[in-house]
């Protein structure tokens, strides 16, 4: 540490920067980076002993690691100006694309009993959820704003008690042949089936829960194939 006003006498070096042998050169840098650890405490940066390449940093290894994750994976629905925007897929190719979603609908044990026994007031619970589902899917671009409107070649749902855990598990399968995934219109479909349920059942409980909405399968597209790890 420096007392304010004391003057700083640093050693003299030893030797003169205008060597002739590059061997001269390279013993003053060693001596002159032995006089700035003395004084300063610390050698200097690799990049000033002489080196002809500057080395990149940990802070500027960081940035680089984080600037290509970031270019690797974008949200798609923001702009540069980190605005909402829908995406134009006008140029990607046409193939078929099939989603695969599912959830659950937690009853519990009195409430799966009259599901099981088809004596809600309201009717058949099954039945409706599964029109509700289609219907749903087939609504995803007016429920979901940055979705796009897709012509669905298929919605499939399909729903089944489970006694061990007193719920319904519901499965959503959707297909279309175009430019974008179907994973939301699939994703609809469960939980729109679910809601379904849960309305049907809500003069029983209101404890019942929806549960687990998630993406199973899916096929198409640039990403091409890919399914959930179980």
């Amino acid at each position: 540490m420096f007392l304010r006003g004391a003057a700083l006498i640093l050693p003299k070096s030893r030797r003169l920067f205008n060597s002739s042998s590059s061997h001269d050169l390279a013993s003053t840098i060693a001596e002159l980076n032995k006089e700035m650890e003395f004084v300063f405490g610390e050698a200097p940066p690799t990049s000033l002993a002489g080196s002809s390449e500057s080395q990149p940093t940990d802070r500027d290894s960081q940035s680089i690691s984080v600037e290509k994750i970031a270019n690797e994976s974008k949200l798609t629905h923001i702009s540069t100006k980190g605005e909402a925007q829908m995406v134009d897929v006008s140029h990607k190719d046409i193939s078929k694309r099939v989603a695969i979603a599912s959830c659950k609908v937690i009853l519990g044990k009195k409430v799966y009993g009259l599901v099981s026994a088809n004596q809600l007031a309201k009717g058949d619970v099954f039945s409706v959820a599964k029109i509700a589902g289609i219907t749903g899917a087939k609504q995803t671009s007016n429920l979901i704003p940055l979705c796009h409107n897709i012509n669905l070649t298929h919605v499939r749902v399909d729903l089944r008690l489970n006694p061990h855990d007193y719920c319904v598990e519901i499965e959503g399968e959707a297909a279309s042949t175009g430019e974008t995934g179907v994973e939301m219109e699939a994703m609809t479909a469960v939980t729109l089936a679910g809601l379904t349920v849960y309305d049907m059942c809500k003069a029983a409980s209101k404890d019942i829960q929806i549960t687990d909405v998630r993406l199973e399968h899916k096929t198409g597209g640039k990403s091409g194939d890919w399914s959930r790890e179980k």
